[in-house]
């Protein structure tokens, strides 16, 4: 498997430090809740949070789109979603791609019918608003890419490339 370079990690470095910053924004002097879906976003949120000023809550969720294959199998799976009461809470869901939209539109959905927050953001690393199948946008993200199979930074294929220090794409 040849895999290219799309991101390099100093792009990556540069641009979550800007996202950090427009978060830092919104949220100054307010406690976050970060919701951290796994097991793609967890290297792009912890180098996100380094960079929040606020005090920061994390929790982890984790969820299933993929199959084996290199495309999104069109459900989601809530493999594990337990959370604290996050009624009255900043939250921000952070996300590796956004690719069909339905897992962030299934988080958004979830967190809206289970709690009343004061706040509630999408960010995500990517954005691949090319294979849309729902209406939904991140209120935060990265970098957005053509519908290309992409790995590195999280992201993985069949497992494996999540440890890369870039984001790459399979041709």
């Amino acid at each position: 498997m040849e895999i290219k370079t799309l991101i390099s990690e100093e792009e990556l470095k540069v641009r979550i430090a800007q996202m950090a910053q427009e978060i830092n924004g919104f949220y100054a002097g307010q406690e976050l809740y970060v919701i951290v879906a796994l097991k793609g976003a967890v290297i792009f949120a912890a180098d996100l949070v380094r960079h929040l000023n606020m005090p920061v809550r994390m929790e982890f969720i984790r969820l299933s789109s993929y199959g084996n294959d290199k495309v999104s199998s069109g459900k989601v799976n809530a493999v594990d979603i337990s959370l604290p009461n996050l009624n009255g809470k900043n939250v921000l869901i952070v996300e590796d791609i956004i690719d069909t939209g339905l897992t962030a539109k299934f988080l958004l959905d979830f967190i809206a019918l289970n709690f009343k927050t004061k706040s509630t953001k999408f960010c995500s690393l990517l954005d691949k608003k090319s294979a849309r199948k729902v209406d939904v946008e991140a209120d935060y993200y990265g970098f957005e890419v053509d519908n290309k199979f992409v790995i590195g930074f999280g992201l993985d294929y069949e497992g494996h490339y999540r440890n890369l220090p870039y984001i790459g794409h399979v041709s």
